[in-house]
Formats: C-alpha cells, sequence, structure tokens
C-alpha cells in the first residue's frame, strides 16, 4: 500500500517533501478524515493521494514580488509587469497553492467552518513554498480581522495559520501589532478597486507593533492572496513602524477571474 500511494503523489518532488513527511501528510496511525471531501481515510490523513494529485501548487517560475505564476519557460528571480509599474509596499510574496475549486474547499473549510484539522498539513505546504523567506523571518503578523467579526466567529483563521507555523519552525507570531479599525464588509464579489476603497483606512499600528517592529524582518500572514487590497493596507500600516524588511506569504492566490468567491 505504501509504494501504491508513493507512486501517485509524484507532486512530493515538487514541495521538496520527502517519503517520511509525506507520510506525516497522509497519515497512518489515528482515524483521519478529507479536508476536501469529508470522506473518512486511512491513518491520520487529511487528503487522499487523488485529491493531493489535484492540488495546483505555486513552484517556480512566479513574479518575485507577488506571486503570480509565470509561463515555464521563464527566469526566476523576475517580477510581473503590474509589479514592475506598480512596484509592492513589501519585498517579497510567496504563495503555497493556486487558489481554485480544490483550494477553495480547503480555505473554507478552516475560514467558515472552524475546521483546524488540517492546520499541520498547511503550514507543511507553506513552510515548503516560503521557506526562503520565513527562515530569515523575526515575527509574523497575521492579517487582522475586526473585533466584530472576531466575536461572532471566535477566531481569526491567519492567526490560526500563524501559530501552525510557530509549532512547526517556532518563528514567534504577534496578533497585537496591527488591528482592524473599520469593519468592511465582505469583499468577495468586488473587483480590484472597489476592495482598495472597501480597506482604505482599515487597519493602525498599535503602540505594542510600534515598540516591537522596528528593526525586525517581517512577515504578514494571510489565507489567500485575491487582488493584494487588503495586504497592501496592512502592510503599508506596518511598513510605518519602519521594519528593516516585510515579505507577504499567504496560503493561496488567486491567478485567474474564474476563481471561486473567497
Amino acid at each position: 500500500m505504501a509504494g501504491d500511494m508513493d507512486r501517485s503523489v509524484p507532486s512530493a518532488k515538487v514541495l521538496g517533501v520527502d517519503r517520511e513527511r509525506l507520510r506525516s501528510l497522509f497519515g497512518w496511525l489515528n482515524p483521519g478524515q478529507s479536508l476536501v471531501s469529508g470522506d473518512s481515510l486511512a491513518g491520520n490523513a487529511r487528503l487522499s493521494p487523488e485529491e493531493f494529485a489535484q492540488l495546483n501548487f505555486i513552484c517556480q517560475p512566479f513574479c518575485d514580488s507577488c506571486a503570480l505564476p509565470f509561463e515555464r519557460g521563464e527566469e526566476h528571480g523576475l517580477i510581473c509587469a503590474a509589479c514592475a509599474a506598480h512596484p509592492p509596499v513589501w519585498h517579497q510574496a510567496r504563495s503555497a497553492l493556486v487558489y481554485d475549486d480544490i483550494t477553495s474547499r480547503l480555505v473554507l473549510s478552516l475560514k467558515r467552518r472552524g475546521n483546524r484539522n488540517g492546520l499541520s498539513v498547511f503550514a507543511e505546504f507553506l513552510t515548503s513554498a516560503a521557506g526562503d523567506v520565513l527562515t530569515t523571518a523575526d515575527l509574523v503578523i497575521p492579517v487582522p480581522i475586526h473585533s466584530r467579526r472576531l466575536a461572532m466567529r471566535g477566531f481569526n483563521q491567519a492567526g490560526w495559520l500563524a501559530a501552525a507555523l510557530k509549532d512547526k519552525l517556532s518563528l514567534p507570531y504577534d496578533e497585537f501589532c496591527i488591528r482592524r479599525v473599520k469593519a468592511t464588509p465582505s469583499q468577495g464579489h468586488l473587483n480590484a478597486r472597489q476592495r482598495r476603497a472597501n480597506v482604505a483606512g482599515a487597519f493602525e499600528l498599535t503602540k505594542r507593533g510600534t515598540e516591537r517592529i522596528a528593526g525586525m524582518r517581517i512577515i504578514l500572514l494571510d489565507d489567500v492572496y485575491t487582488t493584494g487590497a487588503t495586504l497592501t493596507a496592512c502592510a503599508r500600516t506596518l511598513q510605518r513602524a519602519r521594519p528593516s524588511n516585510l515579505d507577504v506569504v499567504t496560503f493561496a492566490r488567486v491567478v485567474a477571474p474564474a476563481n471561486p468567491t473567497i
């Protein structure tokens, strides 16, 4: 059975995950449940081999500034035309997966249903995709949600992702350096211009952030990079504290207009 599973997931080479770590993703000891279908799986698995094979990992070449995938023939370390015309307010961006039908189920399971069962898997994917920026960082700051939404939902999914990265990499995170002061409507059906207007003035640097961030290498972390409006608003706020470097890491990235609503 192990041999069959190893042959069915050639994408593991792309991720740089060895067999033992791959087995930890699929699990072997405890009852598992698919994060995609909800079906029972052998061991402590969170994805079936077939589901894993459908995941569209973002691999080189991609834009170094926004993680937009390029055609395979492009060189590494390039930036896209949009970033060349309007450079982001951060240094580099990394995303683990293209946001598509199957990835949306993983994100929405976490974001809307509060399913934490896949966090260790997500941390594995994030580490494989963004290890070059994560291993040089001093602090992770998850994108905050408004206190009203936090009270209703009971959690911030970006905070959970940050906690999962801390468990894996011992990388500190802080949810109190920046706060969301504007209760913005959901952005699921807004275009890029509407999203920028929606998050204008939405974030505020805290006294804790002002004191802690200066001179540090910061990771701004979120679940999905859509148009970059929210990330840009957060990054601009964080830059006021004068970090020595600011990078962006997200679990997934929207790359086409046809992708599902977030």
